[in-house]
């Protein structure tokens, strides 16, 4: 990690503070709080003006369904995490990271595959991943 950044709903400040992460030669950018689709969270709208190309702004996975991810034209990702992430044990963002670290691009079609097997169940022992948590067809 390069940089933590605390700010309110202020898209106008979100949106520079993402551009300054990547001016400043981050590799990825993550987003956390304000991605429900209460009018007060602006997250995604800030994501949206850094000039990424949002792929998709929401997923077929619980915990997680306000997910978003987005890539800059250098195909460098943006993603807004959804507030799960910070409690729950295994999440969309488990799902997806080892793609983004690993400069796979993550595409609409393969979030619509995650539809299938993309409830966690919180098993009372968990086997992830081992299950079919997020496995698709």
């Amino acid at each position: 990690m390069v940089e933590h950044v605390v700010l309110n709903d202020d898209h106008e400040k979100i949106t520079a503070a993402v551009q300054d992460m990547l001016s400043k030669g981050c590799d990825m950018v993550l987003c956390s709080g304000g991605m429900s689709v209460d009018p007060d969270d602006k997250t995604p709208l800030a994501i949206r003006n850094t000039g990424a190309n949002i792929v998709s702004y929401g997923s077929p996975v619980l915990p997680g369904a306000m997910f978003l991810v987005s890539y800059m034209p250098d195909g460098r990702p943006v993603c807004g995490l959804p507030g799960c992430v910070m409690y729950a044990k295994r999440t969309i963002f488990d799902l997806l990271l080892p793609y983004l670290v690993t400069d796979t691009p993550i595409t609409k079609e393969h979030l619509a595959g995650l539809g299938h097997g993309g409830l966690c169940l919180n098993c009372q022992v968990c086997h992830f991943p081992n299950c079919g948590f997020g496995k698709g067809v």
